[in-house]
């Protein structure tokens, strides 16, 4: 299945295409299953992810992933858009997408990278006229993730309490699934430094506001991270 990118995109739809598209796989949508077959070798709808299905839209519409199509989309944008929200957004996301590839094996200048775009993707967010104090929550959360990626667990901590309290501090914008979040990730980062009790409480926290996300697709989505390692010995 091919498309055209219209001359005037909108990443909004595009994320809710890709929110709509996982929600069919996972509900085993037979023209679902079979648009996503024509990426992805295998498809499982139990591990189908956010992630996968935005793949799909990026090559339905011709670019090689998420990233190259959220380029594409900000070169395309008209010379008075919000550049400090067109960055924000495409940090973002490159920065997600290279948290999956940074390993100890990586070379030295890739978990640098992984660290500062989170840095400049919260920046940016901060910067944008646009931006709230969640989508600064957002940040400080994956600056915490990006710094657990690299080895620097205190710098993660720091982060990972600031997250928290921007999240506490502000209910009236934070969403269910950002104190979701906001839990998950002290918890990790309190595993991280060796205080394990201090995580398990985090954690239990975490699980509690997990099952309290009402929309089924952002639940999926904290589901997923919640389940992913390392937790530093806190669940063995």
């Amino acid at each position: 299945m091919s498309h055209k990118l219209p001359a005037r995109p909108d990443m909004g739809q595009l994320r809710t295409q890709a929110k709509d598209l996982r929600r069919l796989v996972v509900g085993g949508n037979p023209a679902a299953l079979a648009r996503v077959g024509e990426v992805h070798k295998t498809v499982d709808p139990e591990t189908f992810s956010l992630r996968d299905a935005q793949l799909v839209i990026a090559r339905e519409l011709g670019y090689p992933g998420w990233t190259d199509l959220v380029a594409a989309i900000g070169d395309r944008a008209d010379p008075d858009r919000d550049l400090n929200r067109w960055l924000g957004v495409q940090l973002n996301n490159e920065t997600w997408d290279r948290l999956d590839k940074v390993t100890p094996g990586s070379p030295p200048a890739d978990p640098e990278r992984l660290l500062y775009g989170a840095y400049a993707s919260t920046y940016h967010w901060m910067t944008t006229a646009s931006g709230t104090v969640a989508n600064h929550a957002r940040g400080e959360y994956m600056i915490a993730t990006a710094a657990l990626a690299v080895g620097l667990p205190e710098t993660a901590m720091r982060h990972a309490r600031r997250c928290a309290r921007l999240v506490d501090d502000n209910p009236d914008v934070a969403t269910d699934w950002d104190r979701a979040f906001a839990a998950q990730i002290l918890a990790r980062a309190y595993a991280a430094t060796g205080d394990l009790d201090t995580a398990a409480r985090h954690h239990a926290e975490a699980t509690r506001l997990t099952a309290e996300v009402a929309d089924p697709e952002d639940k999926a989505i904290v589901l997923e991270q919640l389940a992913r390692g390392p937790w530093y010995g806190l669940t063995a």
